[in-house]
């Protein structure tokens, strides 16, 4: 799965650290899924979209692997 978290985030002007705070979890996290190493759950990627005030599809979508 590819997201656009740290494209969102700079348009944003907030940190890693700001983002995690937001939704409750560690800004390890949010490293680990702009790195494409961690899969959030739905409740987690819902989260990050009201973050920023988008449809979750227009922020994660699924690659050709998915």
């Amino acid at each position: 799965m590819k997201n656009s978290i740290k494209v969102e985030r700079a348009i944003h002007s907030l940190t890693q650290e700001d983002l995690a705070k937001k939704i409750g979890v560690s800004r390890q996290t949010i490293n680990a899924m702009e790195a494409n190493k961690y899969v959030p759950s739905t409740v987690l990627a819902l989260k990050i979209a009201r973050v920023f005030g988008k449809p979750v599809e227009d922020i994660f979508s699924l690659d050709g692997e998915d």
